[in-house]
């Protein structure tokens, strides 16, 4: 059997961070994704998911995602149901988030939200994961010394030895 939900979209509203009895932190949200077609009036329609994510990447959601924010879902589809205060069965549909991906930089004007995987990935959390890298490459193209191409040859031959080939 198979349960997989892949999706990206936009946030509703703000996440809610809440803790339960034994301190376990979990978020709710909602995340808008747009449909892949048009309706009959050339309008795109969006589905809107509702997500839940638990420990500390809901507590990550919470701190970094606001409404607007583009993110990324990756988890399973998940049903439940409850009695309401008027004693009807009510039955929710909700994707139990196993991954919360931050799809835009920090300061971005669309939604603000943090950029990168802060639920167990090792990605600075000061730059969002991606400052670094582009400070990185920045300065290694001030040094180098053919252009923008890294595979161009100053024309002296390259030893590699049979034991550094991979097969």
């Amino acid at each position: 059997m198979l349960n997989r939900v892949v999706l990206v979209g936009r946030l509703t509203k703000d996440p809610e961070l809440r803790y339960t009895p034994s301190g376990v932190a979990v978020a709710n949200f909602t995340l808008a994704v747009n449909r892949p077609f048009t309706n009959q009036q050339g309008d795109r329609e969006a589905d809107f998911i509702n997500i839940v994510v638990w420990r500390r990447q809901a507590e990550n959601a919470a701190n970094f995602l606001k409404k607007g924010s583009l993110a990324g879902v990756d988890g399973r589809v998940q049903t439940r149901s409850y009695d309401n205060s008027q004693g009807q069965r009510v039955f929710v549909t909700e994707v139990m988030a196993e991954s919360v991906q931050f799809l835009e930089p920090k300061g971005s004007n669309q939604g603000g939200g943090g950029s990168g995987n802060y639920g167990g990935g090792n990605q600075n959390r000061e730059t969002g994961g991606y400052g670094n890298q582009n400070q990185n490459r920045d300065n290694n193209r001030d040094h180098s010394n053919f252009g923008d191409d890294p595979f161009a040859s100053d024309g002296k031959p390259i030893d590699i030895s049979d034991d550094d080939l991979p097969f």
